[in-house]
């Protein structure tokens, strides 16, 4: 019987070497960085980040207004506490208003036509820009 078991030893001993043998012959597939294998001329260019004008647009945009009005004042200075009031007296019917550019701009989103409102009179205080549709 233990020249059975002698016996047994070298076989599993060369099994095992066996095993090792074949997963020591596996190769790795290292993949290469995707611009490494990408021609130079084929490469799409880095967008450039977006200005804060441009993301609170698209954040207005987004919510699917009808219409999309930017005020400014007129003198060019950010918006203060009483320019926000007036801007909220005069068109209550503004959904979502985002303030930017440094606080100089706000965007004003709407799914009423503020021509048929008090435009007329929000015109006379502040620089209006209409970006519906644009």
């Amino acid at each position: 019987m233990t020249t059975k078991q002698h016996r047994a030893y070298p076989t599993i001993l060369l099994s095992g070497l066996v095993a090792l043998g074949f997963a020591g012959c596996h190769q790795s597939v290292t993949k290469l960085p995707e611009s490494a294998n990408t021609p130079v001329a084929s490469r799409s260019p880095q967008p450039t980040p977006r200005s804060d004008f441009e993301r609170d647009l698209q954040f207005i945009r987004n919510g699917q207004f009808t219409h999309v009005w930017v005020f400014s004042r007129k003198d060019g200075k950010p918006l203060d506490k009483d320019d926000g009031d007036y801007l909220r007296k005069n068109a209550p019917q503004v959904i979502d208003w985002v303030t930017t550019d440094g606080g100089k701009k706000v965007i004003a989103g709407t799914n009423f036509d503020l021509e048929q409102g008090n435009l007329g009179l929000l015109k006379q205080r502040f620089v209006v820009e209409d970006y519906s549709g644009k």
